[in-house]
């Protein structure tokens, strides 16, 4: 097999090289053309399809927020998705002349910088530069170790302040002096770092962040860039000869396959973040690979044999001047010991090696090593957690299942990278997908379906136009249906509420399309037993699973005493919640205002129509998007959930117990939620009795203690961390079975 991989490749070197295959370049690029134009076709079809439901949206949305919402959905919808910010590609210069300099150095450093140099002095000062700049809020020291330079780096740099200069007896190199200059560092970490670099941004922030993200990290290394702005390591591969490759040199540095956090078999010394009680138990860089190269390759394979990893972070972004060190001749000075020193790795980790593929054979594969599983989640757009439930659900759903050894990748349907809320998924150690790097989801699926083992399309809208493509381009992968909440069950209380021919009609299509695509599916999810248990009555044969919304409980030390007023947190665009506060304000803050007089309600949520604007006064304080909410849950005494029709489970309810707040709310918004009224809840759908159990708790210290509490246990026991990490790990062994 090997060998035929290996004439493969040199087949299509020779091909890709033939006067034949450029003659036909423009005919294969049309192809390319044509394949485009009908995924879009494809991905058209798909709205055309939904077209008739849309108008009924659309409607909706213009009788109850107004034509300006209505406008402003639109807009959204045909927006073209924003390019992702780009690592300026203004070339990088080493400084030419050396100048005062003060380096703000901690009496008790958090981070220990050492930095190796011999010679190069401009080019040590140009990084020392870029660190005074970027870490100038951190608690650092700066070891500089001299290895014996001919002009002394302490005689050189005597305008630079705040650094420790330390000048090596004897010529040790770089290794040896890495060692040296670890031994003196007081910091909890060690930073390795050469000379040649220039540090961007709060790089040493976010490697740093890593630990925090990923408890069993034992070293972190950089994205390293080229001075004109190309990609020169993400992260790097060995091959089962012990050779090895910059993950992406030369490309694109803002590709998505180089911006997520992911483990990796080795990260270049240039610059690696490691706990320095960590570094001292392994012993630091190995002698044997004096004086330079193969010693950080060697430490990363030490790393994982102490059961640790060795992580790549993508956002933080180090230039580096590649050759101003060692030069990139291999066949003489020092730069000669990597070709020497490959071959004592080789030997050393020989048995490691032997499951690694040969030089280039299958590259995407290698990188992925070790992932157990590549997961592919479709859904409808951007996850932004700090403002809707069903995608702080979604968000910790990928956190879990990269957690479970996954190789996890995100995309929206709309192929949108917006920040922060990209980078906070790419932090998870999960791939985001976008544009311009992808044309369509249908041509991704054409062209990479097949590489992955389980594909998870979220919520009704996504998973009707992909499910047949999924099928047909990706046969071997299963799929998992995500309804995030019973679409159309949501629909038919809506309609019958406001009892609607059009809204009924629209519900019923929407039934239909839900359930085929529960049929279609391997796996169906829902958020509760009450829809599981629906879902097993209409389509027997489905396997249906409950992986229910994701908190973790974080209550406020405020007392009951401490607090006062009510509130409501939720978007409104989404409908059941404009229909809630609405029927509040018209029906409830009534009675409130004649019985308990100046209590507050705060409403915070975005897209607040003009229609509900109106009713804004003293005790109804409608604060729009709020983007930290954890002080309003801590200020006040209660929260509210007046839905009258829904489906799922509710996430504002879940917030508010999260916090440690207590919940008034009507039957439907604790439905499938394993609440129970007086233990962990108060449940009232009259006005006047929803009124009366809001004073009541306003006023009731005891009863509040109570809640409170109960509402903790309920997330705890059902809706933590811990529960739906249990739940995905056996909804994916029930998908590889």
């Amino acid at each position: 097999l090997e060998r035929e991989r290996d004439a493969a490749r040199t087949a299509f070197s020779k091909i890709s090289s033939s006067t034949s295959w450029r003659a036909t370049g423009p005919l294969r690029a049309a192809i390319s053309w044509a394949r485009d134009q009908r995924a879009r076709f494809t991905e058209l079809g798909g709205a055309l399809r939904r077209l008739p439901r849309d108008v009924v949206m659309a409607r909706q949305t213009l009788k109850e927020e107004g034509l300006g919402a209505l406008a402003s959905r639109v807009k959204s919808r045909f927006t073209r998705p924003k390019m992702p910010p780009q690592l300026t590609t203004t070339i990088q210069v080493v400084e030419d002349t050396i100048e005062p300099l003060t380096i703000k150095s901690s009496a008790t450093p958090r981070y220990s910088l050492v930095i190796p140099v011999y010679g190069q002095h401009l080019v040590t000062y140009t990084c020392l530069k870029s660190i005074a700049e970027t870490c100038k809020h951190l608690d650092i020291e700066v070891l500089v170790i001299d290895d014996c330079s001919l002009q002394p780096a302490a005689e050189a740099l005597r305008a630079v302040s705040g650094i420790n200069l330390i000048r090596n007896a004897a010529n040790l190199g770089f290794l040896a002096s890495c060692n040296h200059g670890a031994t003196l560092a007081r910091g909890e970490y060690v930073v390795i770092l050469n000379n040649d670099l220039i540090l961007t941004g709060d790089w040493l922030q976010k490697m740093a962040a890593v630990y925090d993200q990923f408890p069993d990290t034992g070293l972190v290394g950089a994205k390293l860039i080229y001075p004109d702005g190309r990609l020169q390591e993400a992260g790097g591969i060995v091959w089962r000869d012990g050779s090895a490759w910059n993950v992406g040199r030369g490309d694109d540095p803002a590709k998505p396959e180089y911006n997520f956090v992911r483990e990796v078999d080795y990260c270049s010394g240039a610059c690696l973040l490691i706990k320095r009680e960590f570094w001292n138990a392994l012993g630091g860089f190995d002698k044997a690979y004096m004086p330079a190269y193969y010693e950080d390759t060697d430490l990363a394979f030490r790393v994982r044999e102490a059961g640790k990893k060795v992580l790549y972070q993508p956002h933080a972004v180090v230039i580096h001047f590649e050759g101003q060190s060692s030069g990139t001749d291999v066949n003489k000075g020092i730069k000669r010991h990597q070709v020497i020193n490959q071959g004592t790795f080789a030997e050393r980790w020989a048995k490691v090696l032997a499951s690694h593929s040969p030089n280039g054979v299958s590259p995407q594969l290698e990188r992925d090593r070790y992932s157990a599983e590549r997961i592919l989640v479709i859904d409808a757009c951007m996850l932004t957690p700090d403002q809707d439930s069903g995608s702080l659900r979604m968000f910790e759903m990928l956190g879990l299942m990269r957690g479970l050894g996954h190789k996890v990748t995100f995309v929206a349907s709309n192929l949108e990278y917006r920040l922060p809320y990209a980078a906070d998924i790419q932090a998870l150690g999960v791939e985001v997908l976008h544009h311009p790097y992808i044309s369509t989801i249908v041509r991704y699926l054409e062209q990479h379906g097949a590489e992955h083992d389980v594909i998870m399309l979220s919520r009704e809208t996504v998973a009707s136009p992909y499910m047949p493509v999924v099928k047909r381009c990706a046969p071997n992968a299963k799929v998992i249906f995500d309804t995030v909440d019973l679409h159309f069950l949501r629909a038919e209380r809506q309609a019958v509420l406001a009892d609607e021919s059009t809204l009924r009609a629209a519900a019923r299509k929407m039934r239909d399309s839900e359930l085929d695509l529960v049929n279609a599916a391997d796996v169906t999810l829902v958020v509760s037993p009450v829809e599981q248990k629906l879902l097993r009555a209409l389509a027997p044969r489905a396997n249906v699973q409950i992986v229910s919304n994701i908190h973790v409980p974080m209550p406020g030390p405020a007392s009951f005493a401490e607090r006062s007023g009510i509130l409501f947190i939720g978007g409104f665009r989404h409908p059941p919640n404009l229909d809630a506060v609405t029927w509040y304000v018209e029906n409830v803050l009534p009675i409130l205002r004649d019985k308990h007089p100046g209590l507050v309600t705060t409403v915070i949520g975005s897209n607040a129509p003009p229609a509900l604007q109106r009713f804004a006064s003293a005790d109804f304080v409608i604060a729009g998007y709020v983007p930290d909410v954890s002080a309003h849950y801590h200020a006040a005494r209660l929260s509210i959930s007046p839905l009258r029709y829904g489906a799922g489970v509710k996430g504002k309810v879940n917030l508010a117990m999260q916090y440690g707040l207590p919940v008034v709310a009507t039957g439907v918004s604790v439905e499938g939620m394993y609440l129970s009224d007086e233990q962990n809840v108060l449940v009232a759908d009259d006005p006047e009795a929803f009124a009366d159990a809001i004073i009541r708790l306003h006023s009731d210290e005891a009863l509040w203690y109570r809640l409170r509490q109960g509402g903790l246990d309920n997330i705890e026991g059902w809706f933590s961390r811990k529960a739906a990490r249990a739940a995905l790990a056996g909804v994916l062994s029930d998908v590889r079975v």
